[in-house]
Order: C-alpha cells, then sequence, then structure tokens
C-alpha cells in the first residue's frame, strides 16, 4: 500500500517507470538473496565451492584453528598470516612481526630531531589491511570483553580511531605470532570491577 501511494504521488512517468524497474529489480535481488529465485551461475558455484575448501583447509589445520580464537581474527587473515609469515622463528621478537608487516612508524632522526612519522607500510599489504579489518572488528562487532578491547577503547579515546585500530593491528599481529609459537590459544583475561 504505501508503495503504492508513493507511485501516485509521483506526476512524472520518466520518474514513476524508473521507480518501478528499481523496485522490480529490488525484490529480484531481495528473492536471489533467500535462494527462492534464479539458480547460481556457474561463477557464483564456484565461488561456493571455494569458499567451502577455504573454510575446510582452515579446520584440518591446528594452528589456524587456534589463531581464529583471537577477537577478530577469521578464516581468511588467519590463512593469510600463516602463509605469510611462514616460518614464525625467523622472528627474534614478537613485537619484530609488527615491523616486517609495516605497521611501525616511520622514524626521521637527524642531529637532534627525532620524530614518528606514519606506518612505514612495508611487507604484504593484503595482510596488513586483514589485520586493520580485524581491529575494526574488534573495536566495534566484538561483544564479549577482552583486555585488548579493553586497551583498543581507551587508546581510541586518547589518541583517536584510527590511530588506535592500526596499534591494535600491530598488537593482533603480535599476539598471533605468541599463539603460533607457543602453541597456545587467545586469553580474553578478567574484567576488572570499576
Amino acid at each position: 500500500m504505501r508503495g503504492q501511494r508513493k507511485f501516485e504521488l509521483c506526476r512524472c512517468p520518466l520518474v514513476e517507470s524508473a521507480v518501478r524497474r528499481w523496485v522490480e529489480q529490488f525484490d529480484e535481488e531481495a528473492v536471489g538473496r533467500r535462494g527462492l529465485g534464479r539458480p547460481l551461475t556457474p561463477e557464483q558455484q564456484r565461488i561456493r565451492q571455494l569458499e567451502l575448501e577455504v573454510r575446510q583447509l582452515a579446520k584440518s589445520d591446528e594452528t589456524t584453528r587456534r589463531l581464529m580464537t583471537v577477537p577478530g581474527v577469521g578464516v581468511v587473515t588467519a590463512l593469510a598470516f600463516r602463509h605469510t609469515i611462514d616460518d614464525p622463528s625467523r622472528f627474534r621478537s614478537a613485537s619484530t612481526v609488527g615491523a616486517y608487516l609495516g605497521l611501525t612508524p616511520r622514524r626521521n632522526q637527524s642531529g637532534e630531531t627525532d620524530t614518528s612519522g606514519k606506518i612505514s607500510r612495508w611487507g604484504d599489504r593484503l595482510l596488513r589491511s586483514y589485520l586493520f579489518e580485524a581491529a575494526t572488528v574488534l573495536l566495534y562487532r566484538t561483544k564479549k570483553w577482552s583486555s585488548l578491547k579493553a586497551w583498543g577503547m581507551k587508546l581510541a579515546k586518547r589518541i583517536g580511531v584510527k590511530k588506535a585500530k592500526v596499534a591494535i593491528a600491530r598488537k593482533i599481529a603480535v599476539i598471533l605470532h605468541c599463539i603460533w609459537v607457543d602453541g597456545t590459544s587467545f586469553d580474553w583475561g578478567q574484567a576488572k570491577p570499576a
């Protein structure tokens, strides 16, 4: 009823026909999303098959499952980290992983001046973007309390959300490296009473 009233209020036939086409297209897309409409194209079937294979690959690997215990880190991020780092023993400490991925600030030193700049952006760009996305998910989508989320929220209030996301991404990379080396899972920690 409401849609019909809107069509009646519009006096221009061109606008009315465009709106009708848009509504019909929207309805077809909604039906397609629910799986009740058109069959999947071969490309869509191949994408679903690849997604299933990636999930099975992640589930079959013990290390990747442990990496996915970190909030915000999913199948793709865990697999990308696993295959980008490849051998965790080549890093002397976990903090060097952040530098390897380009998540540390650039330093400009000359004489008495010492300034910190933007992140260096060295290393794997795709993994860096996945870690940034994991930091975003940790801040905004994760409901469960963790010491990492509490630290990130405090940091966001102090220095701004964008810089905090980069710092959280760097910390997630360090945590993922420690989990991989130690063979442990993510420790959510205990909420401290206020």
